[in-house]
Formats: C-alpha cells, sequence, structure tokens
C-alpha cells in the first residue's frame, strides 16, 4: 500500500556513525575533547631564514602563477606594457 509509512521505515538502512563517533570509537574517549585547546607559547619559536637569495623559477611556473593570478598582479602592479 502506497499510504503506508511503517513500510518505508522498515526498509531504511541504518545510518552510518558520524566522523565524531568514529573518532570516538577509534580513540576511547569523547570527541571533541573537552576544555579550551592549550595555547601556543610564541616565546619559545624560533625563525630561521635558510633560503637563498634567488629562487631559480622555469618559465612553466611563471606562466601557471600568471594564468591563476595574473588580474591580481595586473591589479597591484599594473597591466604588463
Amino acid at each position: 500500500m502506497f499510504g503506508d509509512s511503517g513500510a518505508m521505515a522498515r526498509l531504511r538502512k541504518e545510518r552510518s556513525p558520524t566522523a565524531s563517533e568514529q573518532l570516538e570509537a577509534l580513540l576511547g574517549k569523547p570527541w571533541p575533547f573537552a576544555g579550551r585547546p592549550p595555547k601556543h607559547d610564541l616565546s619559545t619559536w624560533s625563525v630561521t631564514d635558510d633560503w637563498p637569495e634567488h629562487i631559480p623559477v622555469t618559465e612553466a611556473e611563471v606562466d601557471v602563477l600568471e594564468a591563476w593570478f595574473g588580474d591580481l598582479f595586473d591589479e597591484l602592479f599594473g597591466p604588463r606594457g
């Protein structure tokens, strides 16, 4: 019978567990973890610049950057002349 919602409910599959439920089962504790995440102590961070002064770039790399960011570059630096 078409109006029998009970028949349709019986045919429905069981729902898959959510990502949080899967993590809880995997880790053995509730997810997301309770409380605030710890703050990073920036005083212990250091920045090291060990890049060379000049970095080689191929023509293919330039072409890709111009294809994706050409409009932005023109806006920032003016159109190519």
